[in-house]
């Protein structure tokens, strides 16, 4: 078993967190494998340790637009712990790295027997809901630069490293916007200083300064996990 693992875990009183971690599987997460498909019938959970996971809403079959990402600060599979079965999103692996897996089966029964796993879980899902909601609007209001800086600054977060690779082509396709668009908005912030970007290899270079030109979304989506699951 590994000696970590990710923050929903981390939070359970030591008997709920020793019996969860009795039931999960260690794998790794290799990049761009397909862990959950859209209207599929949901057969394991996982728990990212160190890879993560993007949550692509389809539309007419496809899957078009990231709606949101997931690390070791959480989980896939919340939708099992409000009774649902059918798999709402596309999970696609953006970061590889290590997971916890939980069959759905024993999942269910750890989550009737564990108060404290059902907290932190509804308590999970309350964020992503507020997540979403400050996604919609960001699509709607926020410009291009500032979507994509607040993106980064996600990536960054869930990678636990300064560089990473990524191409325009997948950050326009996470963003639902044109390519060009995505271009445009990165030559920005490589001009002034915050980030490099070449051959699709992206370090960010001012930490602080790319959260000053994000949105605010990134900081709420920030506070409101810190004020729920911590």
């Amino acid at each position: 078993m590994p000696s970590a693992v990710n923050h929903l875990i981390q939070m359970l009183p030591s008997k709920d967190r020793k019996r969860l971690l009795a039931i999960c599987e260690p794998i790794e997460l290799n990049m761009s494998q397909v862990l959950f498909d859209s209207g599929a019938t949901t057969r394991h959970v996982y728990f990212p340790i160190e890879g993560f996971v993007s949550m692509v809403t389809p539309i007419d079959g496809k899957p078009v637009l990231e709606v949101g990402m997931v690390g070791s600060e959480g989980m896939l599979g919340t939708h099992l712990v409000l009774g649902v079965s059918a798999i709402p999103m596309h999970a696609l692996v953006q970061g590889s790295g290590s997971a916890l897996r939980i069959a759905a089966a024993p999942f269910r029964s750890e989550l009737a027997r564990s108060a404290a796993l059902q907290k932190n879980l509804l308590r999970y899902i309350h964020v992503t809901m507020l997540q979403l909601a400050s996604m919609a609007a960001c699509l709607r209001f926020h410009q291009i630069s500032q979507r994509l800086a607040r993106w980064l600054l996600m990536t960054q977060d869930r990678a636990h490293l300064d560089h990473f690779h990524v191409t325009h082509e997948f950050v326009a396709y996470m963003l639902g916007v044109r390519r060009v668009g995505v271009t445009t908005a990165a030559v920005t912030l490589q001009r002034r200083g915050l980030i490099e970007y070449r051959r699709g290899q992206l370090i960010v270079l001012d930490r602080s300064a790319l959260e000053a030109a994000a949105c605010s979304c990134y900081a709420a989506d920030r506070r409101a996990y810190d004020r729920f699951l911590h």
